[in-house]
């Protein structure tokens, strides 16, 4: 045994959206045979293990339905152009994309959108189990879309029912919203700001409470996120809850910050569920480029980690779609380096997939500048602080076979390997099913060999010196 440390592993939340919302990601198309989903599906996981991400994000539930076969919701008009319609032939596209997702050592993240109950855009008939047949008292129209009504307990408890019945049946990584709680603000006919329809809860339930109308909306919101959380952590403790809100909080925090303000009108504290560490992972949609100052990428980088006294993993949205249209590839290289030279931030998460599907100078340069080594998620120690044990490894076969496993019944999520040949030390990540590889090509003079467990704690390295070759 030898005691040559392999060097760190790096660690970063190199994330992607893959949204299915009127197919913007995947599937491409809501005319697609079920072959070609998965197809799709398969292409999008190798693109992400290749550029070395570590987690993709999928929408399952866009608005009050499902992309999983599901007794609560609907099948989604975006698998197949018709609500309640399964793929043909019938398979679990969520089952299916875990799958594919942990055999690559990607974590599988299942976002949801807990209120949004139907898209303007939405073309078919609305199906007999949808919500707004079922319980239209729990759903509002506003302006051209439908709502629950975060304000009725009942939809709360109905959207909880949906994120827990997903938790329990399905091996996901992570549970995820993003920026819709109340909806941004619709105009009437002449143009006027129209207020969310929310009378009838109001009255029942806020109105004889000591809160303003406002409060009481964000104190729905805030009751519903911490409610999640909890309901997260007694079930599965390690299955992480990652948000995604609107990138400012308030308009003059801090100082420099112009533009919406989330908390005003789509009634988002989410300061206050960053600073109560309600989730483990926080992405603010931080859109905008690095030399806009009134929404200056750093300048609220710095202002976010500030709030972040519970230490969880900030890592904020940036969208990739602007490039080749707004920008140049060298605008999101900048934010993501600015990400990495920023104190308390810990990765990044690409909006969307389609940005990252086409090779070209941006992808290239990503795999060759940011991404030519591979990053562990960053850990929660919050979740589990105690690793894996340092676990088993041989070398046979006159070198040229390493083999390994877990020490004692030590839960591993992922392997480390790490190389050295010729004083250049080389990482791979692999799935837990693997359990050796072939060294015949590598010759490497040491091999070390780490467990990580789904909190994303590492165990000490096994190492073996090989000796030159």
């Amino acid at each position: 045994m030898s005691h040559t440390r392999p060097p760190a592993i790096d660690r970063e939340l190199r994330a992607v959206w893959v949204a299915t919302v009127g197919n913007i990601d995947w599937p491409s198309s809501n005319r697609l045979s079920s072959a070609v989903q998965k197809a799709e599906l398969v292409a999008i996981m190798d693109r992400a293990a290749a550029l070395k991400l570590n987690t993709v994000i999928l929408q399952v539930r866009a608005s009050c339905d499902a992309i999983y076969p599901s007794s609560i919701e609907p099948w989604s008009e975006y698998l197949t152009g018709t609500m309640g319609q399964a793929p043909r032939p019938v398979y679990d596209p969520l089952a299916f994309a875990i799958e594919q997702a942990h055999k690559r050592g990607l974590e599988l993240h299942a976002w949801f959108n807990p209120f949004r109950a139907r898209q303007a855009a939405a073309k078919s008939p609305i199906s007999p189990n949808h919500i707004s047949r079922t319980h239209p008292e729990l759903v509002r129209r506003y302006g051209s879309m439908l709502w629950l009504d975060p304000g009725e307990p009942a939809a709360q408890d109905y959207s909880l029912r949906v994120v827990m019945d997903v938790l329990r049946r399905y091996d996901i990584d992570g549970v995820h919203f993003d920026d819709y709680f109340y909806p941004y603000k619709e105009q009437d006919a002449s143009g006027k700001e129209m207020d969310f329809p929310d009378t009838a809860s109001w009255q029942r339930f806020g109105r004889a409470g000591q809160l303003s109308r406002d409060d009481w909306r964000r104190e729905n919101v805030n009751a519903f996120i911490r409610r999640v959380y909890d309901s997260i952590k007694a079930t599965k403790p390690w299955v992480k809850f990652g948000i995604s809100p609107f990138g400012i909080w308030r308009p003059g925090s801090p100082a420099q910050i112009q533009g919406y303000d989330a908390y005003a009108k789509l009634y988002a504290d989410s300061r206050l569920w960053l600073s109560k560490g309600w989730l483990d992972y926080f992405a603010p949609q931080l859109y905008w480029g690095m030399d806009q100052s009134a929404q200056s990428l750093p300048v609220l980088l710095k202002w976010w980690a500030g709030q972040n006294s519970k230490g969880r993993v900030l890592a904020p949205g940036i969208d990739s779609t602007k490039v080749g249209r707004q920008w140049s590839s060298s605008e999101i290289i900048r934010q993501i380096k600015a990400t990495r030279g920023a104190p308390g931030v810990s990765g990044h998460v690409h909006w969307s997939m389609k940005a990252l599907m086409h090779n070209g100078q941006f992808t290239s340069e990503l795999e060759s500048q940011l991404y030519n080594r591979p990053a562990l998620t960053p850990p929660c120690a919050w979740l589990g602080k105690r690793g894996p044990s340092k676990p088993e490894l041989t070398v046979r076969g006159n070198l040229r076979q390493a083999d390994w496993k877990p020490a004692m019944k030590d839960d591993v999520w992922l392997w480390v390997v790490q190389t050295r040949t010729r004083t250049q030390w080389t990482t791979k990540v692999l799935s837990s099913g693997d359990r050796g590889m072939l060294l015949d090509k590598m010759r490497p003079e040491i091999i070390a060999l780490t467990a990580v467990d789904r909190c994303g704690n590492a165990s000490p390295p096994a190492v073996l010196e090989l000796g030159a070759r």
